[in-house]
């Protein structure tokens, strides 16, 4: 990642916390390089159990149209995918946690290794989201090659 595309992203994530500045320089000097900031402003995320999520966004990155942003926590035991505002209140999904509205979310900061949650996909910084549509189709074909390779049979 560039410096400028890390900038557009920082620029972007931060632009959802009540004071953008002061949480920048916050971020910045964060020796675990993370920061909260609060979903349902600009973004939710749906968090998929690992096996899923990775197998999800197989599909998705296969697809003409890149994901949105997606983080990994360690061990990628979770993945959160970035989508619009208000898809958390409405998305129904048995094992799938939604982070809308009232919540916040631990974000690493772009582009530097941080011990535990990181970007699988990192922002563009020009607001590119995952599209729910899509998500809900990719994870419809990735659940068979999850559960046959955890030894359960079609």
């Amino acid at each position: 990642m560039t410096f400028p595309e890390a900038k557009a992203a920082v620029e972007w994530l931060v632009s959802v916390a009540p004071d953008p500045d002061a949480c920048r320089w916050a971020w910045e000097r964060n020796p675990l390089g993370v920061t909260l900031l609060p979903a349902g402003r600009r973004w939710d995320v749906l968090i998929l159990p690992g096996r899923l999520g990775l197998a999800t966004l197989d599909v998705l990155n296969r697809l003409p149209e890149a994901p949105g942003p997606v983080l990994g926590d360690f061990g990628d035991s979770r993945l959160g995918f970035l989508v619009p505002p208000g898809t958390a209140s409405h998305w129904i999904g048995t094992g799938v946690r939604g982070a809308g509205r009232g919540t916040w979310i631990v974000i690493p900061y772009p582009g530097r290794a941080t011990g535990g949650v990181r970007w699988l996909v990192v922002p563009d910084g020009r607001g590119t989201l995952t599209d729910p549509a899509a998500l809900e189709l990719a994870m419809h074909e990735a659940a068979p090659r999850v559960r046959e390779a955890e030894g359960h049979t079609p």
